[in-house]
């Protein structure tokens, strides 16, 4: 489904400021993939995320999805097919508009434009079923603008925004970290079954190693741009946090530099009431 090729991005090129953030990166993904990302400070796990969405230009390299090479379309054509959670709540939404004016504009994704209503009756009706999904009583506040949502609310609001029209590829860029940790937990929760129900393939970025070993089929550890672990299946079930810091030591020579990473644990499970 998703395939990067020598993918290599500099940051201030030919100045003392110079980045290689990506050095000549490499990464497949299978059809219905969920891949957590993890890394130090720096690593290049957000830039990533920024090179498949075309937030920016790569010196060289192609990304494939779906066998079609998208390195050169710019990010308002990706945005047709990839869906993306970013850690702000507040940047995935317009705080302005109501519910279902979010959501209307998540339908319209890659889509093209034309002059008629913009909510119709089939489409409110939609609107709710996807959002009792949720258990957030949200379905009976579609007038509500937005900005009077909790972040939690919210958040959950952008992930169903981002897969409303099921894209090919799920960008998750630690969308939980500005959450309080069990709120977190509730939105993780949340994306786990939407991911599973439609077999989304997905890329999760997060600083808690603990996340990364239990959501997904797949986690990938980087550093300096480059990638120092690739686990899953019965390796990655039967690894702890105290394994991928030893793995992590072994593989790039060095400790790992992240308190984020070291400090978090896994917040304690509680109902969807926590989104509130």
């Amino acid at each position: 489904m998703l395939e990067l090729r020598g993918v290599t991005k500099i940051f201030n090129k030919d100045s003392v400021n110079e980045k290689k953030a990506l050095d000549d990166f490499d990464l497949t993904l299978q059809p219905g993939d969920f891949v957590t990302i993890i890394g130090s400070n720096g690593a290049g796990k957000s830039t990533i995320l920024n090179a498949i969405a075309g937030a920016f230009p790569l010196e060289q390299g192609d990304i494939l999805l779906g066998g079609e090479n998208i390195a050169g379309l710019p990010g308002y054509r990706r945005a047709g097919f990839i869906g993306r959670v970013f850690q702000d709540p507040m940047v995935g939404t317009a705080g302005s508009m109501t519910i279902e004016e979010n959501l209307s504009i998540a339908a319209k994704r890659g889509k093209g434009r034309g002059l008629k209503k913009a909510i119709c009756k089939e489409q409110k009706a939609r609107m709710q079923e996807e959002l009792s999904y949720f258990g957030l009583d949200l379905e009976n506040r579609l007038t509500t603008p937005v900005g009077l949502l909790s972040g939690g609310q919210r958040q959950a609001l952008t992930l169903l925004m981002a897969i409303f029209n099921q894209p090919r590829l799920l960008l998750l860029d630690e969308h939980t970290a500005a959450l309080d940790p069990k709120t977190g937990e509730k939105v993780l929760e949340l994306t786990d079954r939407l991911v599973g129900s439609l077999g989304l393939t997905t890329l999760m970025v997060t600083h808690n190693i603990s996340d990364s070993l239990k959501m997904g089929n797949r986690t990938i550890m980087m550093h300096e741009g480059e990638i120092v672990l690739d686990v899953k299946g019965e390796e990655r079930s039967k690894m702890t946090v105290k394994d991928i810091l030893r793995l992590f030591e072994t593989n790039s020579g060095r400790s790992l530099n992240n308190d984020r990473m070291l400090l978090t644990k896994p917040a304690a499970a509680n109902g969807l009431n926590g989104l509130a």
